[in-house]
């Protein structure tokens, strides 16, 4: 279903209430009458494809992204590309890395491995990106781990979905990682970082501490297609804590009427 925004709802931050088929219709409608016109379908109890697709339609949400594991996407292609046609969905993410690959080879493997799977899925209509933690910010050396991931996957295969609360947890600059991944990055999460009673705390887009105008100029340059919000932790009702985030990034004019520069200058480095 086509929409004009950009801004989706990360249906993660809302998995305690998405566990029946029941509780996943209840939420869509929710999330719609909060004003999201899109949703990245992620820690769905179970549901069948065909129900869901009715009840995105129903509620007219796009479903711009999911989250599908690894092996998952290893062992069944062409179940999971049938499943994304029939939901309109063009991009999946791997939610995190599988422990076993924490290492500098393993990072430099684990980047084959998903190029394995891109050659699988583009011909499927499927692109297939990476979600960070912060964990990918451990050093090896001179390089951390997604910089050796990102510089041993292709562009064309591997695309990125950046956190910018994670980037930011893991001693990174959320604009500049922006930048450097350039045009491979089709989906962002966003995500902001507070500071509550001397602890780091997840935070509504725009209640943080995150240098937001520097990440919105950033991800505009790039062109990146879809704006996440998904909040791990909520400290209020997590429906509210969406539609705050929501009303920040529609005062800073992401919205329909937000279409990329026509600047072209940012370029793919890792």
């Amino acid at each position: 279903m086509a929409t004009k925004s950009k801004i989706a709802a990360q249906m993660f931050t809302l998995r305690d209430f998405i566990k029946t088929p029941a509780d996943i219709a209840a939420t869509c409608a929710k999330v719609r009458k909060i004003g999201f016109e899109a949703v990245q379908a992620s820690a769905l109890g179970p549901i069948e494809p065909q129900e869901f697709a009715r009840i995105l339609q129903s509620e007219g949400l796009t479903c711009c992204a999911t989250h599908v594991g690894f092996e998952r996407l290893k062992e069944s292609p062409e179940k999971v590309a049938e499943e994304h046609h029939l939901w309109g969905c063009q991009h999946t993410a791997v939610p995190s890395m599988p422990g076993e690959f924490r290492s500098a080879e393993g990072f430099a493997q684990f980047a084959r491995e998903l190029n394995a799977l891109g050659k699988i899925y583009r011909p499927l209509g499927l692109t297939v990106s990476y979600h960070n933690h912060a964990f990918e910010l451990t050093r090896y050396g001179q390089a951390t781990g997604l910089e050796i991931l990102y510089e041993n996957s292709k562009p064309s295969l591997v695309k990125a979905e950046l956190d910018t609360y994670w980037i930011q947890y893991g001693g990174g600059d959320p604009a500049a990682w922006i930048t450097r991944l350039g045009k491979r990055q089709p989906l962002v999460h966003l995500k902001d970082m507070g500071f509550v009673d001397d602890k780091i705390v997840m935070a509504e887009v725009g209640e943080g501490n995150l240098n937001w105008p520097a990440i919105l100029k950033s991800l505009k340059r790039v062109q990146a297609e879809w704006y996440i919000v998904e909040q791990d932790v909520c400290s209020r009702d997590p429906f509210e804590s969406l539609r705050i985030s929501l009303e920040h990034l529609k005062a800073w004019g992401v919205d329909g009427s937000d279409q990329p520069s026509a600047d072209t200058s940012a370029e793919t480095t890792a």
